[in-house]
């Protein structure tokens, strides 16, 4: 007798799928899900990636996202597109980044304001700086300079210290942003110092630079990169800087840690972040698309002509850096009793 062939072939007398085909069919599911995950990895990004900068255009934070956005393209495989959210010292654009779907198609810059200073002085911050956010790469660090506007009455830093002990609150001085880290050095400047200068906080360095280079502020606590051209011009006097040394494009001009005062000494940083929860293969592919773009000479003399230092570290060494700055700046609050305005 010729047994006759069976279309149901796998399935039991009760139309079930059989052990030999359920196990099939599970392998094939499992095999469909591994190989869609490894698409997905591979394909990311598969449209423009934002990049949210926390504060207004033409200040430091937004020079650097620029230049490494322009050319990160052909290593991200998409275009990295920049957008302004300024305001709150930089905390509407960083809570954006924090409350984001984590897919990789948002990130933002992070910055000493608005992952160490402004947590440190604002107990309102609607975002927890160690647990909202995945640090990817830390760009570059820069220094920290006062510049005053050439109707000042100094030229250097005992003339500057000079003419504000003579007028207490007569000059006041423009930062980023209530909670910056322009507003938080310049706050500890002055308790060290024994001076004190009305603060006047902006949307960003560049609205405060504009308003200091017009001579409707006299003085400014800023990044040297967006401070930089203005200071070459003769548009403003730099006064003192926060570096580890004196720099090259500044040679006369003192590190807060020379004229005695190392606690404000201290360098920005300007790095990439996303989402808490970012997958893993999208922190690799954004690190090593900007770790090729700080590598490409050109773009690395663009951020060094800015004064910066290119950093370009590791995902769990930006992680290190912004704990540890943030708890700096909280030690700074609580032993200088700074409070926002």
């Amino acid at each position: 007798m010729i047994a006759k062939s069976n279309p149901t072939f796998g399935l039991t007398s009760s139309g079930l799928p059989s052990a030999p085909a359920r196990f099939v069919t599970g392998l094939a599911l499992s095999l469909l899900a591994c190989f869609s995950g490894i698409a997905g990895a591979q394909s990311y990004p598969s449209r423009p990636v934002k990049l949210v900068v926390p504060f207004a255009p033409g200040g430091t934070t937004d020079i650097i996202a620029r230049v490494v956005s322009q050319g990160i393209s052909p290593h991200l495989g998409q275009p990295m597109i920049v957008e302004n959210k300024a305001g709150g010292g930089g905390v509407v654009g960083a809570n954006e980044t924090a409350k984001t779907t984590p897919d990789g198609y948002s990130l933002g810059v992070a910055t000493v304001s608005t992952t160490a200073a402004n947590p440190a002085i604002n107990p309102k911050i609607p975002y927890n700086v160690l647990t909202d956010f995945t640090p990817i790469i830390n760009i570059a660090a820069t220094p920290n300079v006062i510049a005053v506007h050439p109707s000042f009455p100094a030229r250097n830093y005992a003339e500057f210290v000079a003419a504000l002990k003579k007028a207490p609150g007569r000059y006041s001085y423009a930062s980023s942003g209530t909670g910056g880290i322009g507003h938080l050095q310049m706050e500890l400047f002055k308790s060290l110092s024994g001076t004190f200068v009305l603060h006047i906080p902006y949307r960003g360095a560049g609205p405060a630079l504009n308003d200091t280079v017009a001579g409707q502020v006299p003085v400014i606590f800023d990044n040297l990169p967006s401070a930089l051209p203005f200071i070459k011009d003769g548009r403003l006097i730099p006064i003192v800087v926060a570096a580890p040394n004196r720099l090259p494009v500044l040679p006369n001009v003192p590190t807060f840690k020379e004229i005695g005062l190392e606690p404000v000494n201290r360098m920005a940083y300007y790095g990439i972040y996303g989402p808490k929860g970012l997958p893993a293969e999208v922190v690799e592919k954004v690190h090593g698309a900007v770790l090729k773009t700080v590598q490409d000479p050109a773009i690395r003399k663009r951020i060094e002509d800015t004064g910066s230092i290119v950093i370009a570290n590791k995902p769990e060494e930006f992680a290190a850096q912004i704990k540890a700055e943030l708890m700096v700046y909280q030690d700074v609050v609580a032993r200088q009793k700074l409070a926002l305005d």
